[in-house]
C-alpha cells in the first residue's frame, strides 16, 4: 500500500540568503500571475501549448532558469485544472503570497544535513530542522512557504507500507461520528468510548459570532479580519482532528479494524445544534476520516467504510428497525420491540461494529462474534 505524507522542515538561512529566497519567491509569484492572466484570457490549459507560448518569454522577462519556468507553468495550470474539475465558475486566479515550487533532484536535494535549493542565483545549501517528522521514500514537488517571518519547506513523501490482511484482524472498532460526541467507539471487548464535542461546538459558535459581527461592519479591515479568523479556525480544526484520530489509533492494538460510515461527498456536515444567536456550527467529518485512515495504516490497522443507513434506528439486540426507536432530542435509543435502551450514538457505534464483524465473516468465513450490546 502506497501512502503519501508531508514532511515539514524549517529552513534556517543567513540574512543574505534570506533576502535571496524572498526575491526568488517574489519573482516566482509574479511569473505565476503572468501565466495566470494568459490562461484566463485564452482558456487554454494544455501544458504543451503553454510551453510553446510562454516558456521563452518567462525565461527572458523574469530571468528564471528553465526548470523554474516549467514549474511556474505546472503550478498555474494545476490551479485552473482544479477549478474546472470541481465545476467552479471560470475566473482569474491570483497568487498573492510569496511561494516557490521545487522539483526533486532538479530544484532541491539533500546533502548530508543540509538541503540544496535552486534560487535565482543558483543552488544554495541551507541548514534545516524537522518540525514534524522525517520520512524516507519517493520525494515529490516541494513547496517553500514564508510565514511569520520563517521559511517552511513542505515535501510530499510517498512510501510503501505492508497491507493489513483480514486474517490479521484481532480487534474490531465501530466509530460513529456525530455532533454531541465527535466520535463514539465500541470495540471487541464491549468497551464504549465517547469523545465529547461540547468544547468544540462552543468554540465553533464563538467563531461564528465573531464572523457575524465582522460581516455587519462591511469595512476593509473587517474583511481582512474575516480571512484571518477563517485561517485560525481551519488550523484549530486540523489540530483537533489530528488529536482525535491519533487517540483513536493509539488506543487500539495492531490488527484493529475501524468501521466508519461512508459519508462520500460530505466534507462539512451541518450540525443540528445552534448557539443562542442561532448560528449553525459545522464539522469536517471527511478531514477526520482521512487522518484516521493514514494514522491507522501506519500502525498496522485497517479502516473500512460501510453503508450508514439506519445505524441509529436499528436495535443491535433484536434487529428491529424503526424510526421510533431513536428519540433524537434526548439522545436516547429505546427499541419498540425488545425495549433495549442505550445512548443513540453508542447504538450506532455497535451497529457499525456488527457490520465490521459481518465484513470479516464474508472475507474469512471463520470470525466469531465478539462482545455484546
Amino acid at each position: 500500500m502506497l501512502i503519501t505524507l508531508n514532511s515539514k522542515l524549517q529552513i534556517l538561512p543567513d540574512e543574505q540568503t534570506r533576502e535571496l529566497l524572498l526575491d526568488t519567491m517574489r519573482v516566482y509569484k509574479e511569473a505565476c500571475n503572468y501565466v495566470s492572466r494568459y490562461i484566463f484570457i485564452t482558456q487554454n490549459t494544455r501544458l504543451r501549448d503553454l510551453q510553446n507560448a510562454l516558456y521563452y518569454e518567462l525565461r527572458e522577462r523574469f530571468a528564471i532558469r528553465s526548470q523554474m519556468a516549467i514549474s511556474v507553468l505546472r503550478t498555474v495550470r494545476a490551479k485552473y485544472v482544479s477549478l474546472d474539475t470541481n465545476h467552479h465558475p471560470w475566473k482569474q486566479i491570483f497568487f498573492n503570497k510569496p511561494q516557490l515550487d521545487l522539483v526533486w533532484n532538479r530544484d532541491y536535494s539533500f546533502l548530508d544535513d543540509v538541503v540544496s535549493i535552486n534560487t535565482l542565483q543558483g543552488r544554495k545549501k541551507l541548514s534545516f530542522i524537522y518540525t514534524n517528522y522525517a520520512l524516507k521514500g519517493k520525494y515529490g514537488t516541494a513547496s517553500l512557504i514564508y510565514r511569520h517571518k520563517k521559511f517552511y519547506f513542505y515535501i510530499p513523501v510517498t512510501f510503501e507500507i505492508p497491507d493489513v490482511k483480514e486474517k490479521d484482524i484481532i480487534n474490531v472498532v465501530g466509530v460513529d461520528r456525530g455532533i454531541r460526541f465527535i466520535a463514539t467507539t465500541y470495540d471487541t471487548k464491549g468497551k464504549t468510548t465517547f469523545y465529547s464535542g461540547a468544547r468544540v461546538n462552543a468554540r465553533r459558535a464563538h467563531f461564528d459570532n465573531i464572523r457575524e459581527e465582522l460581516y455587519r461592519k462591511r469595512t476593509a479591515s473587517s474583511r481582512k479580519r474575516l480571512k484571518a479568523i477563517g485561517q485560525r479556525e481551519h488550523r484549530w480544526l486540523q489540530d483537533v482532528n489530528h488529536c482525535i484520530s491519533k487517540a483513536l489509533s493509539e488506543s487500539q492494538p495492531k490488527g484493529t479494524l475501524f468501521v466508519i460510515e461512508d459519508l462520500a461527498g460530505i466534507k462539512r456536515s451541518k450540525l443540528h445544534i445552534r448557539d443562542k444567536n442561532n448560528n449553525c456550527c459545522t464539522w469536517a467529518y471527511f478531514d477526520l476520516e482521512q487522518k484516521l485512515i493514514y494514522k491507522a495504516s501506519l500502525r498496522g490497522q485497517m479502516v473500512i467504510k460501510v453503508d450508514p443507513a439506519y445505524t441509529s434506528q436499528t436495535c443491535p439486540l433484536c434487529g428491529r428497525r424503526a424510526k421510533a426507536n431513536r428519540i433524537r432530542s434526548k439522545h436516547i435509543f429505546r427499541c419498540v420491540s425488545c425495549r433495549y435502551k442505550s445512548n443513540d450514538d453508542r447504538v450506532a457505534a455497535i451497529n457499525l461494529y456488527n457490520k465490521g464483524i459481518q465484513y470479516l465473516v464474508r472475507s474469512e468465513d471463520s470470525i466469531p462474534f465478539f462482545g455484546g450490546a
